[in-house]
C-alpha cells in the first residue's frame, strides 16, 4: 500500500533536516523508474562525489 502524498508532505515538515523527494508517477518500484534522477540525489544525500 502505498503512502499518500499528502502524509508525505507532512512529516518532512515535522522531521528535522528531512528531505523530500517525489517522483511523479512513480509505484512501488519508483527508485528504479526514476534511477537517472534518484541516484544522483542519493549520492548527493549521501555525502558522496558524482563522476
Amino acid at each position: 500500500r502505498m503512502v499518500p502524498t499528502s502524509n508525505s508532505y507532512d512529516l518532512a515538515q515535522r522531521l528535522p533536516n528531512a528531505t523530500l523527494r517525489i517522483y511523479p508517477d512513480a509505484g512501488h518500484g519508483g527508485i528504479f523508474q526514476a534511477h537517472q534522477r534518484f541516484v544522483p540525489e542519493a549520492l548527493e544525500f549521501l555525502g558522496a562525489t558524482i563522476s
